[in-house]
């Protein structure tokens, strides 16, 4: 799995801090494990520790590319 974070830094009220995050996932799985793959993906924000702590002051944004291959 190859994970890309980029964040995004502004300054309303004058103050500078993390606005959003973009997080995009690159994942290789085998054959026939897409839907649970999509499923867990998809319920992740949800269970994501960081992302309860930050809700509200945060935007998160969750992407995803799956190949899979032959086991």
């Amino acid at each position: 799995m190859k994970t890309t974070v980029q964040g995004t830094i502004e300054a309303p009220d004058g103050v500078m801090k993390i606005t959003k995050i973009d997080c995009h996932y690159d994942l290789k799985i085998p054959k026939g494990k897409r839907e649970a793959a999509e499923r867990v993906l998809n319920v992740f924000e949800k269970k994501c520790p960081v992302a309860q702590t930050l809700k509200g002051n945060v935007t998160f944004t969750h992407t995803w590319t799956i190949e899979e291959y032959e086991q």
